[in-house]
Order: C-alpha cells, then sequence, then structure tokens
C-alpha cells in the first residue's frame, strides 16, 4: 500500500505541476473569469484544491493550517499560490514516503465540518484525497479549453511514462 500512495503523491506532485505551468499562461483576467466551473474559476478551482488538502492534511497530520471554508481564496496571485501548492506537496511526499506499513494500515479520527467525528481506516481516506485532487484538475482542464488555451495531459500513465514517475510502472 505505501507505494500505491507514494506513487499518488509523486503524481499529484506532478500534475500540479503541469497544471500551474499551463495556468502561468493566462492573464489576471482569464485567472478570474468564471466559466462555469464548480469553484467558477481557474483561480478558484486552483484555491479550492489547496484548501481541501490542507484540511486532510491537518485531519492526517493534526498539523498545519486548515481553511475553515473549502471555497477559500488563500492567495489571489497565482505566484504566490504556486509556492504554497508547491509547499504543500512537498508536505505531502514527505509525510507518505516517512509512514511505516502499519500506519498506512491503521485507522485515524477527525472532526468533519458539520462536526461530527468520524474514525475510519486510512487507506480509503488516502484513495479520496488523491481522487479529489484529480477530479478538480480535470475541472482545471476544463477551464483551460473553455479559455481557448491547449489542454494540458494529465494521465497517470503518462507520469509513470516520465522520469519522475518511472519507479512506478
Amino acid at each position: 500500500m505505501k507505494q500505491h500512495f507514494m506513487m499518488f503523491a509523486a503524481y499529484n506532485q506532478w500534475a500540479n505541476g503541469r497544471l500551474y505551468d499551463a495556468a502561468a499562461d493566462l492573464g489576471e483576467e482569464e485567472l478570474g473569469r468564471d466559466v462555469g466551473a464548480f469553484f467558477g474559476s481557474m483561480l478558484g478551482t486552483l484555491n479550492h484544491l489547496l484548501a481541501v488538502d490542507r484540511v486532510w492534511m491537518k485531519r492526517f497530520t493534526g498539523e498545519g493550517d486548515a481553511p475553515a471554508n473549502t471555497a477559500a481564496i488563500l492567495y489571489r496571485a497565482l505566484p504566490a499560490l504556486k509556492l504554497a501548492r508547491e509547499a504543500e506537496d512537498r508536505r505531502i511526499v514527505d509525510w507518505v514516503s516517512g509512514m511505516g506499513d502499519k500506519a498506512i494500515a491503521g485507522r485515524f479520527s477527525y472532526m468533519t465540518v458539520d462536526m461530527r467525528t468520524v474514525s475510519q481506516r486510512l487507506p480509503p481516506a488516502l484513495s479520496h484525497f488523491f481522487n479529489h485532487q484529480t477530479h478538480h484538475r480535470g475541472q482545471a482542464h476544463m477551464v483551460l479549453t473553455v479559455l481557448g488555451r491547449p489542454s494540458v495531459p494529465l494521465d497517470l500513465m503518462l507520469f509513470q511514462r516520465s522520469e519522475e514517475g518511472r519507479a512506478y510502472a
């Protein structure tokens, strides 16, 4: 299981890097334009991804800042958002890499946004965590397309064929 989640942590970092590189070509107006994505714009979508990652990492580790609102705009400028994203991706990779098999197979408890305590096995929660990223990166991909920009290939198989992903192929 650890190798599986290490792959997804590395893939997450790789895909986010590619997405942010593509978003860097957008002007300020395009970044903020509401194009009908769930979180409206590219800026809203990228902020949501960072906000939710911080919420889950706080749940997983008990450490870090977690916004109260998963639709919060944490950063209005893409360069600052990118730096925060890169730091969070390194945090995720380091955390998963540092876990032992017993920890990965274990359980954890956390408080939901509606103040319920949940206890569950870690693997299904990690699967959700990484799947959530993929889901919203797909929406960011759509935003690029709506704005007339080239789509950025983010397939897991492409990652596995890349230098960063070969160890997981």
